[in-house]
């Protein structure tokens, strides 16, 4: 792809010809509630101001900057369409967190969920000259705590980790031009032990349609099958007869290092074979799982290098200030050494997820938790984290599932039964709609039933943490008797045994604030030495365990007064990236292998700075 180019919204599943709704719309705050009974999708007038959309309210780069609590917020925009032979959908990428949407006075589409895109086909409203309107009401109360938040805070400022609020649109708004009968879904699930991969299509009608596939590599055809299509889906199983050949296949692989993308074409025909639609798509060929504790990538031991990110950015909070922010975003993380990140309490953009694929950056996919536990919450939170898992399944970089964070929203888990049963619920829940992925029931303590057993551990020193998970006998004591965080780390012994342990939190080092300055750390380090120091001390002990097979540091940058990043808040690195990335690129004693792996990383990037 054309780095220049305009990133497509959506970029797994794209068509030509959509039109970009962002930029300035016309706004206005309801905070009496009023405005569905006075029928402000009606009144023009009503809309006092300008917001730039995807921008929250709450961000500077909204034109707005108003952090205070204002529950309704509503939209309006004027836009050119006409209706033809074809349809027109309008989507959105995100609103926080119930939206009702109006065309032309038409209610077009509801919508409960802060983090998931919705679809709204608007032919119908369409009016046949003149300009269209779009309207949009948002409801996001900012203290109900059965409201999945995450990190957004309840209280009018931020304190502690909480941040400011990302109310209303903060993803993408887009048109697009669709023919009568149209692919509205297509998933990829590939097999590396078959050499093969499943597709699945979901049509907006039902159709005796023919779809024809055709896979490439860097523009080298793979496969092209035909199938049928009886109804509204269809499931078409592709061979991919190059991933056969046992020297070659590799060469297919999706790695890390190795980010090999596969493109599809998929191109829908009635039965007299003419086209109806076409899409374009690709995948990654590679597995991912767990075996006799470590973690697999292709059926290889890897060591998980992750670094939390909070996704959030000073002047538009949990919107990205553009597309390329997205893209620098996983450039940094990649530089720095890491080839993994754990996206924390929120889920991310779908370009952010593309880069990851593009580029090669395994990602841990969560959201955002509630903050208590009741049936609305239960029901929030299972309806939202299904959408999820149903609109990323298909991104090779998702490697792992985590819908509980630490024990929010279900805070007495270790003493209550009900609290256990959603737990276990979410994990299996994941596994029916995607069960090539390991899931984590509740990550950090408290595990009901896990794939992946990961533990928070801020311990500064490491002694520690050695005492703790630098033997066998160490980790076995630890996860069944001790509590690192005062809470017990497993609640059923058996379910977690054989899966592999991985500290999924540590560090969190502050350098030492400014007189005056707000901060927040699990440790401060009074100078740029003893920083590093710190740093290598806390992932030194790590890589000497010989039963730890991942970790996450916390946390990439500094967010508001949580300033434990390795960056600052505007991405500027508080060491050079070398030192940082030769800390953090130190060879595993649990994955013996490493070491060769590491060299030829460091050799293949001498390479090619000496070639630029």
């Amino acid at each position: 792809m054309d780095a220049k180019a305009t990133l497509h919204p959506r970029p797994r599943l794209t068509r030509p010809g959509w039109v970009d709704l962002c930029g300035t719309w016309r706004f206005a705050f309801d905070d009496a509630g009023v405005g569905l009974d006075q029928r402000w999708q009606d009144d023009a007038t009503r809309f006092d101001r300008d917001i730039v959309v995807p921008f929250p309210p709450e961000a500077e780069m909204s034109g707005i900057g108003d952090k205070g609590f204002h529950p309704v917020l509503w939209y309006r925009r004027e836009f050119d369409a006409v209706a033809d032979d074809g349809r027109l959908l309008l989507h959105f990428g995100a609103v926080d967190y119930i939206a009702h949407v109006w065309v032309n006075g038409d209610l077009a589409a509801s919508h409960e969920g802060g983090h998931t895109p919705f679809t709204a086909d608007i032919t119908a409203s369409l009016r046949p000259d003149g300009p269209q309107v779009v309207v949009v009401r948002a409801e996001d109360q900012p203290e109900d705590a059965t409201q999945p938040r995450g990190k957004q805070d309840w209280q009018r400022q931020p304190h502690a980790i909480f941040y400011d609020r990302t109310s209303g649109i903060w993803q993408p708004v887009w048109l697009e031009p669709v023919p009568q009968t149209h692919i509205v879904d297509l998933q990829l699930t590939p097999d590396i032990a078959t050499g093969t991969v499943i597709v699945e299509l979901k049509l907006n009608r039902s159709s005796e349609s023919l779809v024809r596939l055709e896979l490439s590599l860097r523009g080298q055809q793979l496969a092209v099958a035909a199938a049928g299509i009886l109804g509204r889906s269809g499931r078409v199983i592709v061979d991919i007869p190059a991933s056969h050949h046992g020297m070659d296949r590799n060469d297919l692989y999706w790695t890390p290092d190795s980010p090999n993308l596969i493109d599809v074409s998929a191109t829908l025909c009635d039965s007299a074979m003419s086209v109806l639609d076409e899409v374009r798509s690709y995948f990654g060929l590679r597995s991912v799982g767990v075996d006799r504790g470590r973690f697999l990538l292709n059926d290889r031991p890897i060591f998980m290098r992750s670094v939390l990110e909070q996704g959030y950015w000073p002047q538009s909070h949990l919107a990205a200030p553009d597309a390329e922010a997205l893209r620098r975003e996983v450039e940094l993380i990649k530089s720095l050494g890491f080839n993994a990140v754990r996206i924390h309490q929120k889920t991310e953009d779908p370009r952010f997820l593309y880069w990851c694929d593009r580029i090669g950056l395994m990602v841990w996919g969560e959201t955002a938790n509630a903050y208590v536990f009741n049936p609305t919450a239960v029901s929030r939170l299972t309806h939202e984290w299904l959408e999820i898992v149903e609109r990323d399944r298909s991104h090779p970089c998702i490697v792992t599932w985590v819908p509980i964070n630490e024990s929010w929203g279900v805070t007495d888990i270790a003493l209550r039964a009900d609290e256990q049963a959603f737990a276990t619920s979410l994990y299996h829940l994941t596994k029916a709609v995607d069960p090539t992925r390991p899931v984590i029931s509740n990550d950090g303590w408290e595990h009901t039933i896990s794939d992946i057993v990961g533990v928070h551990d801020y311990a500064p020193d490491k002694a520690q943490l050695l005492d703790r998970y630098g033997t066998a006998e160490a980790m076995a004591d630890t996860l069944t008797g001790s509590r690192p965080w005062r809470r017990r780390i497993l609640l059923d012994l058996a379910s977690a045994k054989g899966a592999p342990v991985m500290i999924t939190e540590f560090g969190g080092f502050s350098m030492e604030p400014k007189k005056g300055e707000a901060w927040f750390g699990y440790e401060t380090a009074d100078s740029a030495e003893a920083y590093l120091e710190k740093l290598r001390n806390a992932f030194n002990a790590i890589y000497d365990s010989e039963e730890i097979v991942g970790l996450c540091y916390t946390q990439l940058t500094d967010t508001l007064q949580e300033t434990n990043g390795l960056v600052d808040a505007n991405r500027v690195p508080k060491l050079p990236i070398e030192e940082l990335r030769s800390i953090i690129m130190r060879p595993s004693t649990s994955i013996p292998s490493e070491a060769a792996d590491i060299a030829r990383q460091r050799a293949l990037r001498i390479s090619r700075s000496v070639d630029n």
